[in-house]
């Protein structure tokens, strides 16, 4: 017997409290069941199993070892599972979340596009300005903008962006523009309830250099896109991401203000539950996201 087929006995025996019921299980006799678990003691040099003539029970080293046992069957079979996959074609459904706008504008092409790739595949698109939960909410992988502090997660970095202040060209003809973040205090603002639970001031800047000022929030809308449709229309200073805000500016519909005393950027991250065996829809998808991504943003 091979050490991967003693070490699948070990595990059996201790499932299953029997060496008869473990040999049942795997269709072996019981003598070659005992003969496996004698000659991997034998190797350990510690005794595995305390047995009586009713009852097979683990010692301290056996409960250790069947941790360890355990975790490695499973490694293996994830070596066979990712292997069998290169064949496999894509199919299924894939779940896939993130932040609404940024998903509508750069996390939807992707998806278009890889479905037609891959016909067998199905998607679902959770757009939503919140941390959702991967496991409970069935999510295959997501995008993610922030400083990760959950180790339940595998990210990838693809870039970061900004987070900027703009006006329309019609509200800049009526005010002045502010040069410092203090000069804000005298500006009509508009902030967004659904993205952060602080909507009375805003911060910039890093470290000691961080800047905290009171806005005169005169409107406040629960999107973003309702928010950007005010300011476009001259209702005031907003602060959005710069992936929100770019396009508007092409168009010359908004423009940056306080570039200097802009805070740290955020980093955007692909992200997935950690574990071991990713499916091939999954693991594809995941790079066809990072390469795309990336592409935009990783210079910003």
């Amino acid at each position: 017997m091979d050490r991967l087929d003693i070490l699948a006995i070990f595990v059996a025996v201790a499932e299953q409290g029997s060496f008869i019921a473990a040999a049942r299980r795997l269709n072996r006799s019981p003598a070659a069941v005992t003969r496996a678990v004698a000659e991997l003691e034998e190797r350990l040099g510690t005794r595995l199993f305390n047995r009586t003539t009713r009852a097979v029970a683990l010692t301290d080293a056996g409960t250790r070892y069947l941790d360890l046992g355990r975790r490695a069957l499973a490694d293996f079979e994830e070596l066979e599972l990712s292997a069998a996959s290169e064949k496999l074609e894509p199919r299924g459904l894939l779940s896939v979340t993130a932040p609404e706008m940024f998903g509508r504008l750069h996390v939807l092409p992707i998806v278009q596009a890889f479905m037609r790739d891959y016909p067998q595949v199905s998607v679902s698109m959770l757009l939503l300005n919140r941390i959702v939960s991967y496991i409970d909410e069935g999510i295959d992988l997501g995008i993610r903008i922030a400083a990760l502090a959950d180790s339940t997660l595998q990210a990838i970095q693809v870039g970061h962006i900004r987070r900027v202040i703009c006006a329309s060209p019609a509200y800049l003809a009526a005010h002045d523009a502010p040069k410092t973040p203090q000069d804000l205090v005298g500006h009509d603002a508009i902030a967004i309830s659904g993205v952060r639970p602080v909507i009375d001031r805003w911060t910039f800047g890093k470290g000691a250099k961080e800047i905290t000022v009171p806005i005169n929030a005169r409107l406040i809308v629960s999107t973003i896109q309702a928010a950007l449709d005010a300011a476009i229309a001259g209702g005031g200073v907003i602060r959005v991401m710069s992936y929100q805000s770019e396009p508007l500016e092409a168009e010359g519909k908004l423009q940056r203000l306080l570039v200097g005393y802009e805070p740290p950027p955020l980093p955007i991250h692909v992200v997935h539950p950690a574990g071991r065996y990713l499916a091939p829809k999954v693991r594809l998808f995941i790079d066809r996201a990072v390469e795309a991504l990336r592409g935009k943003f990783e210079t910003n």
